[in-house]
């Protein structure tokens, strides 16, 4: 098979790492649905003993998202969550961790539930500035994990910040890149150590799998992660590996719909009356739109929102038709979620008082759909 390296993102994603299964020519490469793989005899494998450590599958997709990502390798996850419990699984009883206080409250909960038992230290803080980064290092600092655009504030973090911060320190650098994708940033090439994503999202693309990614270019930390994926366990199975193969031959597609249909949202919800306040990255006046222009591509399709009146949320949630009210975000179909009951309900509530995580707040991942029956589908919840 030819080498697809040198092409561009669009076909990349098409052709995957390698252009399809070399043994049999197969377009779609295929599912090994196998747990086990046996031997021709005494040090002679295949390359491939047993799925956990490593299956046909698993390994085109990691070497695909590893050459979107411009990294050496990736690893499959079951979960997002899953992903980033590896790369805690890197630190030692007594490390500290300075983390984006608006993210995920999977993450949160990972921090400051599971691995706070385990003398993990972690401290959130708004990661878009640096003095507040400063302040937080201390003498067991060893990683610096941001989400930019953050969850669901859409908060901007200068990547080339962080990586001068750990580089001068000496930290592992963490980038959750969901929102975004390798389509529109990547940050391996700004420095970055380590990138994340709930590959449930538009890697996937069609809210049917569930699968996370860490994508590096340290061999050392690649060597570690390994040891870690294959006796924690938490690998990416052959069935759910083919489904996000398949969903990343149109993400560059997908993306680039959805972002239009998020501008245009956005714009809308901007003049309408009983929004207060909108947050998305594409909007000029996002107070993280000029750095996002320095380090991405694009935008991305996730809006956050806030209403003037909290009594309309549960009219907004029962009565849309087009949108579903649902959790999760990065499929083809628009969703609307209430972040403060749902995505970040495991967050203490004077964390979400500070953030503005609150009764007033809904988040939007915006989808594929016709942008006017979107719109006519919040007019309908919003201006009636």
């Amino acid at each position: 098979m030819s080498n697809f390296n040198a092409c561009h993102f669009e076909t990349s994603a098409v052709r995957g790492a390698s252009g399809g299964d070399e043994k049999t020519g197969a377009i779609s490469f295929p599912i090994y649905q196998a747990a086990t793989f046996k031997h021709n005899g005494l040090h002679e494998s295949t390359g491939y003993d047993y799925s956990r450590l490593q299956n046909p599958t698993r390994e085109e997709l990691e070497k695909t998202i590893a050459l979107l990502e411009c990294g050496k390798e990736s690893l499959g996850f079951s979960t997002g969550v899953a992903a980033i419990t590896a790369c805690i699984n890197l630190l030692e009883s007594g490390d500290h961790v300075i983390l984006s206080e608006d993210l995920y409250g999977g993450t949160f909960r990972l921090f400051n539930d599971i691995y706070r038992i385990y003398h993990i230290e972690a401290t959130f803080v708004d990661t878009s500035k640096e003095d507040e980064i400063i302040k937080a290092i201390k003498n067991n600092t060893k990683v610096i994990f941001v989400e930019t655009p953050s969850n669901p504030l859409m908060r901007i973090t200068d990547i080339n910040m962080i990586v001068d911060i750990c580089k001068k320190y000496n930290f592992i650098s963490i980038v959750d890149n969901t929102f975004l994708t390798p389509y529109y940033q990547k940050p391996l090439n700004l420095g970055i150590d380590l990138v994340v994503h709930s590959g449930t999202k538009y890697l996937g693309g069609h809210n049917d799998v569930l699968a996370g990614f860490i994508v590096a270019n340290n061999e050392e930390l690649i060597s570690k992660l390994r040891i870690i994926q294959k006796s924690t366990g938490a690998t990416l199975s052959p069935f759910d590996s083919w489904l996000v193969l398949r969903g990343l031959k149109t993400l560059h597609i997908r993306m680039d719909r959805c972002q239009e249909n998020a501008i245009k949202i956005a714009n809308w919800l901007k003049e309408n009356k009983n929004i207060d306040k909108v947050f998305y990255v594409g909007l000029k006046e996002h107070k993280g739109y000029d750095v996002n222009q320095l380090q991405s591509r694009g935008f991305g399709a996730m809006i956050s929102f806030r209403v003037k009146d909290k009594n309309i949320i549960p009219k907004i949630l029962s009565g849309v038709r087009v949108i579903s009210f649902a959790e999760s975000l990065g499929g083809v179909e628009t969703l609307v979620t209430y972040p403060y009951t749902q995505t970040h309900a495991e967050i203490p509530l004077e964390i979400k008082e500070k953030l503005g995580v609150d009764e007033y707040l809904l988040r939007l991942s915006i989808g594929i759909e016709k942008i006017d029956d979107l719109i006519k589908d919040l007019e309908n919840v919003l201006e009636e």
